[in-house]
């Protein structure tokens, strides 16, 4: 087996990355031999201060803190660069990681994958649409990545895994301890199902702000294209979109209501260019080719609606159902657009949540559910 210390020098100096190194793979020599290199050699290869420093005098502790964390189970790897196991997808972006830490299986990072990426504070609507897509992508033959995030991440890993399918949680920190922490239990469930968690950065390093944009260019760069379902105009999902174009990948977005702050993220994709999605079938259209013919055939089984059942509602709650919508809204403005008394519409709320057919929605506000799919 390799001595992983070499590599593990190379993923603590800050910014190397394989785009970096190009003069010396046209010299058909691996990264590894940076650190033979002299600090006035490395300095001819165009490498910063930071860089040569940390290749000159390694982080000993820190490396430690590495091997200790290697060491401290059967299902991590350290991925490298070039090596069997490292994803061809991931070595095709220009600031490739040259190492990967891994925990689960790390093979999984080469099967065909879709991100699907969203905000932190989802409404209702948005958490079930991520569930649904990443179920019925799963079920397609695909694997889903995403960022461990709460919202939108956090939905798709878990209906990935619902549909007996595997994810891929790409995070911006150390794998020695899971960010946000209310994702600890999910980050174990991705594991135990055949999934893997992945980072670039070292054990130890903290999830900070400028972590997540390194951390985006992984997440797009494993998958053959990036959905968006919500996204406010600042969001970091919009990074995600944009890396994954630069990077060749398709980008599709999921439009919402113009009165949603979280879909005009979607709306400004979708006028620079992303694929407008309304349903699994719009995303196959465009990658399918790169998936292969059983996984495209599936995917057509997978994309009926059951549409809920409202042949049992009286006329009333039909009028309510239809003036509802699937946005969420408030009594009142259910009450305005019924013309129904508001009692009786906080009752017929009542009883069509109890049924399934609505749900609640922070602030009072309530919305349709979607249907359910085959």
């Amino acid at each position: 087996m390799e001595d992983p210390k070499p590599w593990l020098t190379l993923a603590r100096a800050p910014g190397l990355h394989a785009g970096l190194l190009a003069e010396l793979f046209a010299r058909g020599e691996p990264p590894t031999t940076l650190l033979r290199e002299s600090r006035s050699g490395l300095a001819a290869l165009g490498l910063n201060e930071a860089i040569t420093s940390a290749l000159c005098q390694p982080d000993a502790i820190g490396i430690d803190e590495d091997m200790a964390w290697l060491e401290g189970g059967s299902n991590r790897r350290l991925v490298t660069w070039r090596s069997p196991e490292y994803p061809m997808r991931l070595a095709e972006i220009a600031d490739a990681p040259l190492v990967l830490y891994v925990e689960g299986d790390a093979s999984i990072l080469s099967a065909p994958q879709l991100a699907i990426v969203g905000s932190r504070n989802p409404t209702g609507l948005g958490s079930e649409t991520a569930t649904q897509f990443a179920a019925q992508l799963v079920r397609a033959g695909l694997v889903i990545t995403s960022g461990l995030a709460l919202g939108i991440d956090a939905a798709a890993h878990r209906g990935a895994l619902r549909a007996d399918g595997r994810t891929v949680a790409v995070v911006g920190r150390g794998l020695d301890c899971v960010y946000p922490r209310e994702n600890k239990r999910l980050a174990r469930e991705i594991v135990e199902q055949g999934g893997a968690l992945v980072s670039d950065f070292p054990i130890g390093v903290p999830p900070l702000k400028q972590n997540f944009p390194r951390r985006n260019r992984i997440l797009s760069g494993l998958s053959l294209g990036t959905l968006v379902v919500e996204a406010a105009l600042q969001s970091g999902s919009l990074i995600t979109a944009r890396l994954a174009g630069e990077q060749g990948r398709d980008v599709f977005a999921i439009p919402g209501s113009i009165h949603n702050p979280l879909a005009r993220g979607c709306h400004k994709l979708l006028r620079d260019g992303a694929r407008l999605v309304e349903g699994v079938e719009d995303i196959f259209a465009e990658i399918g080719d790169n998936v292969g013919k059983n996984v495209a055939s599936i995917a057509q089984d997978t994309t009926k609606a059951i549409p809920a059942d409202t042949s049992l509602l009286d006329k009333d709650y039909k009028i309510l159902l239809d003036a509802l919508g699937f946005e969420p809204a408030s009594l009142d403005s259910v009450v305005a657009r019924t013309g129904l008394k508001a009692a009786a519409v906080a009752s017929m709320l009542l009883i069509l949540e109890l049924e399934g057919q609505i749900q609640q929605q922070p602030g009072g506000r309530y919305c349709r559910r979607l249907p359910r799919k085959a």
